[in-house]
């Protein structure tokens, strides 16, 4: 009985592997007619990616044939079009959500409707509802080289800004992407001074000196600047401090706490902050900040050097060769003393 029981098991078996040759085969895999395809741009810290199916031109008429005019077209091939925003966008003027879009196209031989869907796990645009838009516009076309497989492109990126573009056989679209490029990174930053980078004084004090160096959100950059100077006060926080503080119209308060800040600076600090100067065309105080440094670091042939360089631009050829002769003397690296040799040459 054992016996039996174990031969109709294992027909059962057999019957189901052979069912499963015989009728549910594994399908070989081959290139498609629409090979699949995605464009990402970051515009600030927001990506934008489009993920498409590119279909080709192979001889025929697309635009009002293969393509008709006035009907809603996938703008691609195969399943949805899509569009992810990782933030919140503009698009020609119009706020659209962060979060991915189907994208649908209404060609007409004048002007174009452009189709942001909340639907995008659609096949094409066949259950395309204008009920689940999220966002329509019109564009004009335009006439472009000849692509004979569609692509979604990126040109003219900046930190705010993009333009998105589609183009196929002798047509291309564009259309422009905002981002509010302030608000997003102020958003980025207050969600990592949450995590690793809120037990050290670097993060808030980078938290400040970006508020600092673009003027804005003030109020709460002070907050993190002076959280940043009560864990570890040094130049660096000091100075980002004096910074926010001349912003804000406070410049005497500014100009102490940057002296005091000059007063902590390493050699490599005083040196940068005295370059800063020097590059803003302020050549008398980058001259203060170098002798001072001189003062501090005799030892050094790097402070020389640059009290030199600043001399020369300012026109002083004797200041700049006395300068320039002496960290050579000091200089010891082969490849800095021939730099300076070159220097002198041109300045005698």
């Amino acid at each position: 009985m054992k016996i039996y029981r174990f031969y109709l098991s294992l027909l059962a078996i057999l019957l189901v592997f052979l069912t499963g040759v015989g009728f549910g085969q594994p399908s070989l895999t081959f290139p498609e007619a629409s090979p699949k395809a995605a464009v990402t741009q970051t515009v600030g810290l927001t990506e934008i990616t489009i993920t498409y199916h590119q279909p080709a031109v192979k001889g025929r008429t697309i635009w009002g044939d293969l393509v008709p005019y006035n009907k809603v077209w996938r703008a691609g091939a195969n399943e949805n079009t899509t569009f992810h925003f990782s933030d919140p966008v503009m698009i020609n003027g119009k706020e659209l959500a962060a979060g991915t879009y189907g994208f649908h196209i209404i060609p007409s031989e004048m002007e174009w409707t452009l189709i942001f869907s909340t639907i995008y796990t659609a096949w094409g645009s066949y259950s395309y509802d204008e009920k689940e838009d999220a966002l329509r516009l019109k564009v004009k076309p335009a006439t472009g080289d000849f692509k004979e497989r569609l692509t979604y492109y990126f040109e003219d990126a900046t930190d705010s800004t993009v333009n998105a573009v589609m183009q196929w056989e002798k047509v291309k679209i564009s259309f422009p992407i905002k981002v509010d490029f302030h608000t997003v990174v102020l958003k980025n930053i207050r969600n990592e001074l949450r995590s690793m980078p809120r037990f050290f004084w670097q993060g808030w004090n980078q938290a400040a000196e970006y508020c600092t160096q673009e003027n804005i959100n003030q109020q709460q950059a002070m907050e993190w600047i002076d959280r940043s100077i009560a864990m570890n006060e040094n130049y660096t926080n000091l100075s980002v401090k004096a910074g926010l503080l001349k912003n804000m119209g406070q410049s005497a308060e500014a100009s102490r706490l940057l002296n005091k800040a000059i007063g902590l600076a390493t050699e490599s600090e005083l040196n940068n902050l005295g370059y800063q100067y020097l590059n803003n065309g302020n050549t008398a105080k980058a001259v203060d900040i170098f002798k001072m440094n001189i003062t501090r670091h005799p030892e050094s042939w790097n402070v020389y050097d640059s009290l030199g360089e600043t001399y020369a631009k300012q026109g002083d050829k004797k200041q700049a060769v006395k300068n320039y002769t002496k960290a050579m003397e000091m200089v010891k690296d082969e490849k800095q003393k021939e730099r300076i040799k070159e220097v002198l040459s041109g300045l005698k």
